[in-house]
């Protein structure tokens, strides 16, 4: 597959991965700290421990989401043209 197509797939999917892993985390967030809304770092009201845990599970939320983003797009990439991206052979 033409490697320009393949990185606007990749472009679509991911913007989606977003939307999914901001969703996902929000429920995270709720079922772990029982608030909608994770602290912002600037926010005076919120400790240190607040603030970094919250960045902690954003970012293991949206590592394992845009993985497996990736991952689905390469698997559906490959069942669609026999070819696995990024492969050279």
């Amino acid at each position: 597959m033409d490697k320009l197509a393949y990185r606007a797939i990749t472009l679509g999917t991911g913007m989606l991965g977003g939307l999914l892993a901001g969703m996902a985390f929000k429920q995270v967030w709720r079922l772990a700290a029982g608030e909608d809304d994770a602290p912002d770092a600037t926010d005076k009201h919120r400790s240190w421990g607040e603030v970094l845990i919250a960045a902690g599970m954003q970012g293991a939320v949206y590592g394992v989401v845009k993985a497996a983003v990736a991952r689905a797009g390469a698997v559906g990439v490959h069942r669609a043209t026999g070819t696995w991206p990024g492969d050279d052979d």
